[in-house]
């Protein structure tokens, strides 16, 4: 796989579809933010893809969280879930960005691992989610500070 180039950042449902022409077993993939908000997808619908976007949000969460807890640290490389007829394949893709992919039953696991990795080992400033500034609603300022 090629480079990004910066100007291509904004559109990388491409990478995506690179990723099932590599892996032709891949049913579809999401690149999101940690927080599930998706930020590309491919081979899915539009319901389908935010609905793997919160899943794969929750179940790296949950990964995260049993690292910090049962190992030690919160970093995650990967969680894999067999279904009857999938695999569903889910990495940390970049700072604050996850890569969700749902590849059928008979896909290899360690192609469809690797090729994820090459992916964002090749990408991966370009995948990375900004922070989300923080902002308050009106009056809360003044709450905050113990005024009313």
């Amino acid at each position: 796989m090629n480079a990004v180039s910066p100007n291509q950042a904004s559109d990388l449902a491409w990478l995506l579809q690179g990723l099932s022409q590599e892996v032709p077993l891949i049913r579809g993939s999401v690149l999101l933010s940690s927080d599930g908000i998706t930020k590309a997808a491919y081979g899915l619908d539009r319901a389908n893809s935010e609905y793997l976007a919160a899943l794969a949000s929750g179940l790296f969460s949950m990964a995260r969280s049993a690292g910090t807890k049962l190992d030690g640290g919160n970093k995650v490389r990967q969680v894999v879930a067999e279904l009857e007829s999938s695999q569903l394949f889910i990495s940390w893709a970049g700072f604050n960005s996850v890569l969700a992919v749902l590849a059928r039953a008979e896909a290899d696991p360690a192609i469809v691992g690797m090729e994820m990795a090459r992916l964002i080992k090749a990408v991966q400033p370009f995948l990375e989610t900004a922070v989300r500034p923080s902002f308050s609603a009106p009056g809360n300022e003044s709450r905050r500070n113990g005024s009313r």
